[in-house]
């Protein structure tokens, strides 16, 4: 990823996209160290507080990867009324005011879009994952959108995904799309594993775009995982030891039958990776010149003839 010149003056965009697998979650919160969605997202309004206060003109925004689709919890569109919250956007004369603003629209949001959820999406291929890969579109289109108006350059933005889905094989090609375009655009792209296995395919991206990834091993203390490893902004990361990954699990998905292979077959025009080797390839369908190989060494065809 090309460099990127950073200042303590910059305006900060983070753009937090948190899974909201309703199955995931129901695991979490009955797990042996239990996290609910509910206490999750009291920490994460803090989290977002404590951005907002590092720096008046920091800048959030809050994409939901449910399943089947994803949405914009915040900020909402200019001609979308704000939703009212269960206290109906009540003042509250201990708090402050764009905190309060933030937090509402957020909780409101997700309630509104949790009670209209669909089950229609178990009967498709991707069955009840997350579709991070469109949450992940929908950040870059709006990071894109806004760093094209900044003309003087001093918005910088990253990504934190909150995760506690496992890897969908059928979401790896888009994936992996969207980071290397956030690899060309030089946008971190942080992981807040929650809950689950570690990620395959997100610690590949947290890897190739120079974020910070990080396996919560006790969800109780995910407040601190976030204000630790992902609060500080990318100039302060240049002076602070952030967690780093010691491995990173490299292993693709075939375009064949979406599984995850150790060892493939890659075509040498295109690069689709299949698991199983065939004469033609499917996406660029390339004919691939080949000669049968031989029933045994001619040397010892010799051999066996002189005998």
């Amino acid at each position: 990823m090309k460099d990127v010149s950073v200042s303590e003056d910059d305006t900060n965009l983070l753009v937090i996209i948190i899974d909201t697998n309703p199955f995931a979650w129901n695991e979490s919160a009955n797990a042996a160290v239990p996290l609910s969605l509910d206490t999750a997202l009291s920490q994460i309004l803090t989290f977002i507080n404590a951005h907002l206060a590092l720096k008046h003109n920091n800048k959030v925004v809050v994409i939901a990867s449910h399943v089947g689709y994803s949405k914009i919890l915040y900020p909402l569109p200019d001609n979308e009324p704000p939703t009212l919250s269960i206290n109906g956007n009540v003042r509250n004369a201990n708090m402050y005011p764009h905190f309060q603003v933030v937090s509402d629209q957020i909780v409101s949001n997700l309630q509104k879009m949790l009670s209209n959820t669909d089950t229609d999406f178990l009967k498709r291929d991707m069955g009840s994952s997350s579709t991070i890969t469109g949450a992940l579109s929908m950040a870059l289109c709006y990071i894109n959108r806004v760093t094209k108006a900044d003309e003087e350059g001093h918005i910088k933005p990253r990504i934190l995904v909150l995760s506690v889905s496992p890897d969908s094989a059928y979401q790896y090609i888009p994936l992996m799309n969207c980071i290397f375009s956030a690899q060309k655009a030089s946008i971190p792209l942080d992981v807040c594993k929650i809950f689950g296995e570690e990620a395959a395919f997100l610690q590949q991206a947290s890897n190739i775009t120079d974020g910070v990834y990080a396996m919560v091993e006790n969800p109780q203390a995910l407040l601190q995982y976030l204000m630790m490893a992902f609060l500080p902004d990318r100039y302060a990361r240049n002076y602070l030891n952030l967690p780093s990954q010691d491995q990173v699990d490299f292993r693709a998905a075939c375009f064949c039958h979406k599984k995850i292979v150790d060892i493939g077959f890659v075509c040498s025009v295109c690069l689709s990776i299949f698991c199983k080797w065939s004469p033609v390839c499917s996406t660029c369908k390339t004919k691939f010149a080949f000669r049968p190989m031989a029933s045994s060494h001619p040397l010892s065809n010799k051999i066996s003839k002189k005998q």
